[in-house]
């Protein structure tokens, strides 16, 4: 098992999580932010390919996210043939799921790659196809950008691809001010 502590930035909140490996591999978080305490569970396949996303919100509100071993996605039981072209999940308040396309990618240095995601918004209770970037720029980076908007950052990761650093979104150490 591992443990990863975040430490929201632009919204300041704490998030803790615990990841373990096995056949699937399995994300369990809590974050806290100004709205409250979010518990969410994510579920991948032994290739980090994303399979199920579960989190209830601090007004007791539920959102499941649900993609089969054929692309078929469903959030709340309700099928979503807008995100077909997804493979990963991007959750907007955590730098975890990044974890997801830098790990199933697996790009050498140099080398990019355009994916689609299911983007999460759990403040809004939304889930919506976000074309993105990934491009390997050194061992333990990469850059992460948005391909419907401006937005990118360069992302540092431990040796495992978890993010230790996100300029301005997220930080492994507490924010002092």
């Amino acid at each position: 098992m591992m443990n990863y502590t975040w430490y929201g930035l632009q919204r300041p909140s704490v998030e803790r999580l615990q990841f373990t490996t096995g056949e699937t591999h399995r994300a369990r978080s809590i974050l806290t932010d100004s709205d409250g305490r979010y518990d969410y569970e994510v579920t991948l396949d032994h290739d980090w390919v994303f399979r199920e996303f579960s989190v209830y919100s601090p007004d007791d509100r539920r959102l499941e996210v649900h993609r089969s071993t054929g692309g078929t996605w469903r959030v709340n039981d309700e099928l979503r043939p807008d995100l077909m072209s997804a493979i990963d999940i991007d959750l907007a308040f955590s730098p975890f799921t990044n974890t997801l396309p830098i790990r199933r990618l697996n790009l050498a240095i140099g080398s990019r790659a355009e994916i689609t995601t299911a983007y999460i918004d759990v403040h809004a209770i939304r889930v919506i196809p976000d074309p993105q970037r990934y491009t390997r720029t050194a061992v333990n980076r990469y850059l992460y950008e948005s391909l419907d908007s401006d937005f990118s950052r360069q992302i540092t990761v431990d040796p495992d691809g978890f993010v230790i650093d996100y300029p301005g979104l997220y930080s492994q150490y507490p924010h002092a001010g």
